[in-house]
């Protein structure tokens, strides 16, 4: 049920009257990203040296270099951050209300900055938020992917090598974090804040300044992250192993501070979309019609402030055991190197759900669409949601197996890991009895929708695999894990990414991508994708171990083959950039309202949607996938009569709201 009142009746912080618009400044004084970048130059600086003059030796040696300059760094970074965020903007509403003075509403803060201007500026609108994601997880995406081109560059000849042993691991470690930290967002980010409010019939978030927050944090946490490689990068992979994290150099503090940053980030992002979601549903809007989609959102959101949390303590505690002298991860000391692996994974695993389960939210969206029938199996789709949700924090120590873990322990966790195979089937069966017996719309959203759930099925074949303790210490390390989870996340989550924005895009900016370019893409990449990690199971099979840049002479032809197979994975990368650019800049073709008939409430209205995305706030009659059935009411009263929005807030049944809503 909704709680907003009505925009009449607004009032601003305290109960006072709206204030008004503050007056203009020229726009280089305006708060946005040149701002910010200032802020952040000058933060750093005051940062930098306030960590050298903490330092003992900085000091003792009479203001020279210090031994260690890992204070100085972390303590860089930290006020780098704070300069970013002061620069952008984000703590002058906290300080006009400090003051006394009147904060700007969404509407005049939306009225007073317009154009292009906004998506370089910290902003309330969730739609704005949202194509600040999109461009930001775009980046972030094709950057980890030119990280994985210079690996398999170096892979090519067992012999010959591109880059020396050290500069190999810190571009794979560069690589794997880039893609498992900045990319944990890249459904949420972008889908997840721009259309839960328009399916749910809301006119805004929560709390769209933590939303606004959680974006502007990310670019923060990618410049740290890169700027590892001018400290010496890191040895230890994505994982961030101690005590090896402990021993590194300073190129491990960019690495702890931007994981922890990137984690504060999704916290922040799936507080706001849970309390969206629970508290800013329109009348009618029950839980039982709720589109798959925010429901894979709900869930996820769970994950995100659950787990997350675990791995921001974490890093903390790198940071702190690198720069304070504290002992949490050295054995010596009374630390244990095994508490990192148990708090990392805690966090880790849950995270492979938070990737997957917004492709499994996107992908039941795109079928009754394209299939015109209604979703098969609704309650256990949500139902096999919330159950991966849910198990997921109880299959972590497989990860252990091979770590000295407690062997009592080691038949638990095999059961719980085989266990969340069962309420992920349920999604493949709501896909299936779905598909059974439909006129299937070959549309390029549902072609990625069904190599999201061929991919997936590999991924998930192998997982099994690897949860059985014998068949794991065999695979353990190897190139047949790598495979695994690359068909899992990149085979699950990019599919399901790029169905979802060829679905939605005409939605989002109005403009429709080129299909015939669109379906050249998806089977470039289908077929490109298949033939560069099918292989790399046999090559894991063979012995080959992870994160070593030579290997056994009898698998270079494996090798070469699986580099030219990523090279031309990467060419169908470039066709996607080709297509976007060219279909919103250059030929701009204007998409119909509701480009694929539709029954989801965001499509009931204008494209790109208004302002305010309702006139009304609307009332919701019947569900989203009622497809196929000509007495089908229609989604939702957009403009209900007077008083039923006022019935619904003061305690009005939802069967009364939907019957006046149906007479009107």
């Amino acid at each position: 049920m909704a709680i907003e009142t009505q925009p009449e009746s607004a009032q601003a912080p305290g109960g006072r009257e709206p204030g008004g618009t503050p007056k203009q400044r020229p726009w280089w004084l305006r708060p946005a990203w040149h701002t910010a970048l200032i802020g952040a130059v000058i933060g750093y600086a005051i940062g930098h040296w306030l960590g050298n003059f903490m330092t003992p030796s900085f000091v003792a040696t009479g203001g020279g270099a210090p031994d260690g300059n890992d204070t100085a760094i972390v303590l860089g970074y930290a006020f780098l951050v704070l300069g970013w965020l002061i620069g952008l903007g984000v703590f002058n509403d906290l300080v006009r209300q400090m003051l006394g003075r009147p904060i700007p509403q969404l509407e005049e803060e939306r009225d007073a900055v317009g154009g292009l201007s906004r998506y370089f500026r910290y902003t309330l609108d969730h739609k704005v938020v949202g194509i600040q994601y999109l461009v930001g997880m775009l980046v972030y995406f094709f950057t980890g992917g030119l990280l994985a081109m210079a690996i398999r560059t170096e892979l090519l000849s067992p012999s010959y090598h591109v880059l020396s042993p050290t500069a190999y691991l810190e571009v794979v470690g560069e690589h794997g974090t880039m893609m498992m930290m900045m990319m944990t967002s890249v459904i949420v980010g972008p889908f997840g804040n721009y259309l839960v409010p328009l399916m749910i019939g809301s006119k805004r978030v929560a709390f769209p300044r933590l939303e606004a927050l959680s974006f502007w944090l990310t670019p923060c946490a990618y410049v740290i992250l890169l700027s590892s490689f001018l400290l010496g990068g890191f040895p230890t992979g994505w994982t961030g192993y101690a005590p090896l994290s402990i021993q590194a150099g300073e190129g491990m503090d960019s690495y702890a501070f931007a994981f922890g940053l990137m984690g504060v980030s999704i916290i922040l992002a799936g507080f706001n979309i849970i309390v969206t979601i629970i508290c800013y549903r329109a009348p009618g809007m029950r839980w039982s019609r709720l589109p798959m989609f925010v429901w894979s959102m709900l869930t996820t959101g769970f994950l995100f402030v659950l787990a997350a949390p675990v791995l921001v303590g974490g890093m903390y505690m790198i940071i702190t055991d690198r720069t304070a002298q504290t002992a949490f991860f050295i054995n010596q000391l009374g630390g244990s190197s095994y508490l990192y692996q148990d708090l990392f994974w805690f966090f880790g695993h849950p995270e492979v759900y938070i990737l997957a389960l917004p492709g499994f939210g996107i992908v039941c969206e795109l079928l009754p669409v394209f299939t015109r029938k209604p979703l098969f199996g609704y309650k256990i789709a949500a139902a096999g949601m919330f159950g991966v949700a849910i198990l997921s924090f109880f299959v972590w120590q497989h990860h252990l197996f091979m770590s000295g873990i407690n062997p009592d322990m080691r038949p638990l966790f095999m059961l719980t890991t085989e266990l969340i195979s069962i309420p992920t089937g349920f999604i493949f069966l709501v896909a299936l009895g779905t598909f059974w017996k439909a006129k299937i719309r070959l549309t390029v959203p549902m072609l990625f929708a069904m190599a999201f759930f061929v991919n997936f099925l590999f991924g998930g074949i192998s997982g099994v695999l690897l949860s059985d303790v014998p068949a794991d210490t065999t695979a353990h390390g190897s190139f047949f894990v790598m495979a695994h989870f690359h068909y899992t996340i990149m085979g699950g989550l990019i599919f399901a990414f790029f169905g979802g924005l060829y679905y939605w895009l005409p939605k989002i900016m109005g403009i429709t991508l080129n299909q015939r370019l669109g379906k050249i893409h998806f089977w470039t990449m289908f077929i490109t994708f298949n033939s560069t990690f099918m292989p790399l199971f046999a090559v894991g099979m063979l012995g080959q171990p992870r994160r070593v840049f030579e290997y056994a002479r009898n698998l270079e032809t494996l090798n070469d083959w699986v580099s030219i197979s990523a090279f031309c994975l990467g060419v169908s990368m470039l066709i996607f950039i080709f297509n976007f650019v060219m279909s919103t800049v250059v030929w701009r073709e204007r998409a119909p309202q509701n480009p694929w008939q539709a029954r989801g409430l965001e499509w009931q209205i204008s494209s790109p949607p208004p302002p305010d995305n309702f006139t009304h706030i609307p009332v919701v009659l019947a569900g989203p996938y009622e497809y196929g059935d000509p007495n089908a009411l229609p989604v939702a009263d957009l403009n209900p009569p007077a008083g039923v929005i006022a019935g619904a807030l003061t305690g009005a049944g939802a069967s009364t709201t939907t019957s006046t809503g149906s007479e009107a």
